[in-house]
């Protein structure tokens, strides 16, 4: 006489094979070294400081006019070279464009008082000079990702340099709106909550503190990265994306004391940009003052930027060239699945004076 078993239908059938080559997978990743990024080819062409302009040359030059792309302060921009298959750089090159790069590095405790201004003043604006100097041309096509689009867009604000478009992907402008848990932002707006006695002590947001303030705003529950893994593990272009993606992910880069009081006092609790009061100096950075042609990206998926946080640019700048574009994508998902590439050349190739062949 056969006998059921009462948990019959309710333990699901285990594909062992699969299960087997997950496992062997997952050791086999926490056994190896780290993968190799930022391999397209590039060249120094200045350096002040922690911070270096680098320089990649375009595979058969199509264009005259260079892109120089400027990321953001809070992690490295090898997001933007993370993989030859993906790569936004080496795409960018592949399609004729020169493209240079400003790495901010990595900043110490002796950098404490490097405010937003001075890394635009002193540091972005050079670099601008010496890649038009570099590149032998009039006019420049610069790039902004995330808090790079923010900076970018002051330093357009301010520019004498010829900047002759500004792209900016996934940027807040308008901090009216904050993202994150709402006792959070709220307290934020209010002033009840502030590091600043933790910035004079350490003179930079450390890199494990900024890592802490991401996945605060990013989600509510953390789950850590090696869940998805374990649940992927059998799938090699998966682990070999999630490998590069987890070493970006987990390589903060610490924020200096003066920029992080900038960025939260001036930006994102008295809105100055969208205000026209943030300062550079002595100069003021309204917005109005940008003639460029003018191209915006956000990702209907991003949960760090919302498109009502970048929109607004479009309306505080005089340009008359403006396009805005929503894209389905997440915040890192557009510069990690290699596609802002294809997105930059389709607008740009038609602003970037075609060499004639």
């Amino acid at each position: 006489m056969a006998t059921e078993t009462p948990f019959k239908g309710l333990i699901p059938d285990v594909d062992y094979q699969k299960e087997m080559e997950r496992w062997a997978n997952v050791f086999k990743l926490l056994s190896e070294p780290e993968p190799k990024i930022g391999q397209t080819p590039r060249t120094e062409v200045w350096r002040k400081n922690k911070s270096v302009l680098w320089y990649y040359p375009a595979k058969q030059k199509k264009y005259e006019i260079p892109l120089f792309f400027v990321y953001s302060l809070f992690n490295k921009p090898y997001i933007l070279d993370i993989d030859p298959k993906s790569s936004v750089i080496k795409k960018l090159t592949d399609m004729g464009y020169d493209v240079y790069l400003l790495d901010w590095g990595t900043p110490g405790y002796e950098d404490k008082k490097i405010g937003l201004d001075t890394y635009i003043e002193k540091y972005l604006k050079t670099a601008v000079k010496r890649a038009i100097r570099h590149s032998d041309v009039e006019e420049i096509t610069l790039v902004g990702y995330c808090l790079g689009g923010t900076i970018a867009s002051i330093y357009a604000s301010i520019a004498e340099e010829p900047i002759k478009n500004l792209i900016v992907a996934t940027v807040p402008i308008d901090f009216s709106t904050i993202v994150g848990p709402e006792k959070w932002a709220e307290g934020f707006k209010n002033g009840d909550f502030t590091i600043e006695h933790l910035l004079d002590v350490y003179g930079v947001v450390p890199p494990k503190y900024v890592e802490m303030m991401f996945r605060a705003v990013g989600s509510p529950i953390y789950f850590t990265n090696y869940t998805t893994l374990l649940n992927r593990a059998h799938d090699q272009r998966y682990v070999d994306k999630w490998r590069r993606m987890n070493k970006w992910t987990l390589d903060q880069v610490p924020f200096t004391g003066e920029a992080y009081k900038q960025l939260g006092n001036d930006l994102m609790r008295d809105n100055k940009l969208v205000k026209g009061e943030f300062l550079v100096g002595n100069k003021k950075a309204d917005l109005s003052n940008i003639e460029a042609n003018l191209f915006v990206i956000s990702g209907s998926r991003d949960n760090l930027v919302l498109e009502n946080q970048s929109k607004p640019i479009m309306d505080l700048v005089s340009s008359k060239d403006k396009t805005y574009l929503c894209v389905e994508s997440g915040h890192v998902g557009l510069a990690l699945s290699g596609m802002f590439a294809g997105i930059v050349d389709q607008w740009a190739s038609s602003r970037s004076k075609q060499l004639s062949k």
